[in-house]
């Protein structure tokens, strides 16, 4: 494997990407014990304050999604147009007389 390291007269970083707040290996630790790490918005962050206050939501809501919808809640019929003359479609066809 060639480990060399080719340097650009372009290698330089774009003024716009801004490194000066960055932490190096942040989240290797947890990367490297093997857990989903999923960083928070920050409104989320002052609500959920500990790894064990979300794992308590979340199972809830694993919990909640398990459970089964009462029949009575579905409604028993597709909704109906209101009126027949909103409803748009084929003419019916004139009724013949039998021949006999």
């Amino acid at each position: 494997m060639n480990r060399q390291v080719h340097h650009d007269d372009n290698d330089e970083i774009r003024p716009e990407y801004d490194f000066s707040r960055g932490v190096r290996g942040k989240y290797y630790e947890a990367y490297r014990a093997d857990t989903n790490v999923v960083p928070l918005e920050s409104d989320v962050a002052k609500v959920f304050t500990d790894s064990a206050s979300v794992n308590q939501v979340l199972r809830l809501l694993v919990q909640l999604a398990k459970t089964n919808v009462p029949v009575e809640t579905r409604p028993n019929t597709a909704p109906q147009p209101t009126s027949r003359a909103q409803r748009r479609g084929k003419k019916p066809k004139p009724v013949r007389a039998a021949r006999g």
